[in-house]
């Protein structure tokens, strides 16, 4: 017998007996309503906003696994038209001779990019009769967790480059010291985590190309582009980053961040199928099809792959600049508003992607911490997290925003005048409330 809405729910234990739907989404929507307000959510990447249609789009899309390519051959063409869009808007030198695949986000795809460089360095050794069980992967100590998985996963030596105050990010600078004949390839971030920062894949390939010209090593670059990839060919076109270098030999990305889609599609791309080795790809055969598949899952939503394709048909290039320009725009606001509140000063501006991090100015006198202001900021509905930095700057706190599509001005000038709010009670009060240390701006 079904229950009614009046009967006791249990917590812990599997329920013994069905529930009327309507009750059942009642109880759903009541727990559910204690989660944050997502357009308040200033800590997160993920697109947190679709229009209507996008959102009929996605419910008639429900059921199509992007695995079952037999049943569904027009989500698989689907799939190809996007990775081949990609290809080409980064600069891909033959768009048709690339080769990519949809994720379930970018670690996934970080994780493939990792695999192929691991693979091609094995089979490259093995033909020169040379051993291939001491990999390494060289990147910076503000890579995402992702990376420190990929290497824990998949037994790779990890070799951070410490950042710090003269090099805020992995930029080329003593990368001799870290690489070697067994290094797989080299990770470079368009858009740190931590701050939202560029590493500069140019730079960072002319110091490779000096390193093979001196010692033979031709060793790869692998860009994690995360956010940056869907925001640099927009918001700064004439910036060189992708496939143009020719030692670039894999990007990723989310669709799901700065490519406007709801959560989870990521997405790699190769520049030339000879660099994704076929002893990665398996060929499947149970569901109807022989089938080709290179992922870490197997059965996965196909409707994200189809929200991916609306939107760039939706929105197109000048669409999609227009968006990121004016996301870049409430960023830099909110950047320049915070940069004139009295005790902080900004690590970066949000010139790069529409992020960017402040710290605390040093003062004896000061009892709140970053910390502190997260904590009341949060009682106003807003998440603005607040962290150390990682190795080689780990005596720093943060505190960052990122602005995403649907972040609006009127909105960001309602957290500006909070945030003053804030800090104006926490110096006139003077009392820390967290027990989290806090480390502040020496230099």
């Amino acid at each position: 017998m079904s229950q009614d809405c009046t009967a006791p729910v249990p917590k812990y234990t599997f329920p013994e007996q069905s529930m009327l739907p309507e009750a059942a989404e009642q109880i759903v929507r009541d727990e559910s309503m204690l989660d944050g307000n997502a357009r308040l959510n200033l800590a997160t990447f993920v697109t947190t906003w679709m229009d209507e249609r996008a959102d009929k789009l996605y419910a008639e899309a429900y059921d199509k696994n992007a695995i079952d390519k037999d049943e569904y051959p027009q989500t698989a063409a689907i799939e190809m038209y996007c990775w081949r869009m990609l290809a080409d808007l980064w600069h891909a030198p033959n768009p048709e001779i690339a080769v990519g695949c949809s994720t379930t986000g970018s670690s996934e795809a970080c994780m493939l990019g990792g695999l192929a460089l691991k693979r091609r360095w094995q089979e490259q050794r093995r033909v020169a009769g040379k051993p291939a069980d001491k990999p390494n992967l060289v990147m910076s100590s503000a890579v995402q967790v992702c990376w420190e998985k990929f290497c824990n996963f998949f037994d790779i030596e990890p070799r951070y480059v410490p950042i710090s105050w003269e090099h805020k990010v992995l930029d080329g600078h003593d990368l001799a010291r870290y690489v070697d004949e067994n290094t797989i390839g080299v990770v470079a971030i368009l858009g740190v985590t931590y701050t939202g920062m560029y590493e500069p894949v140019e730079k960072i390939a002319a110091v490779l190309d000096d390193i093979e010209a001196s010692t033979g090593l031709d060793i790869k670059i692998h860009v994690d582009g995360a956010s940056g990839a869907m925001i640099a060919p927009f918001a700064q076109p004439e910036l060189v980053w992708d496939f143009r270098l020719p030692r670039v030999v894999s990007i990723n990305t989310s669709g799901h961040k700065y490519g406007l889609v709801y959560p989870g599609v990521g997405w790699i791309v190769w520049r030339d199928a000879a660099l994704l080795p076929d002893s990665l790809v398996f060929k499947v055969d149970y569901l109807g099809g022989d089938m080709p598949t290179f992922a870490l899952n197997f059965s996965r939503p196909g409707a994200q792959i189809l929200l991916q394709y609306w939107a760039f048909l939706r929105y197109g290039y000048e669409g999609y600049k227009a968006v990121q320009d004016e996301t870049m725009r409430v960023a830099q606001y909110l950047a320049n508003e915070i940069a004139g509140i009295g005790p902080f000063t900004l690590w970066n501006d949000a010139s790069d992607i529409p992020v960017f991090a402040w710290m605390l100015k040093s003062d004896p006198a000061r009892n709140w911490t970053l910390y502190d202001l997260s904590d009341r900021l949060r009682m106003k509905g807003w998440q603005v997290p607040a962290y150390p930095m990682p190795d080689g700057l780990t005596d720093i706190t943060v505190q960052r925003i990122v602005v995403r599509n649907g972040l609006s001005m009127d909105l960001a000038g309602r957290l500006i005048d909070d945030i003053r709010a804030h800090v104006a009670h926490l110096e006139e009060t003077n009392v820390k409330t967290s027990a989290r240390p806090n480390a502040v701006f020496h230099h």
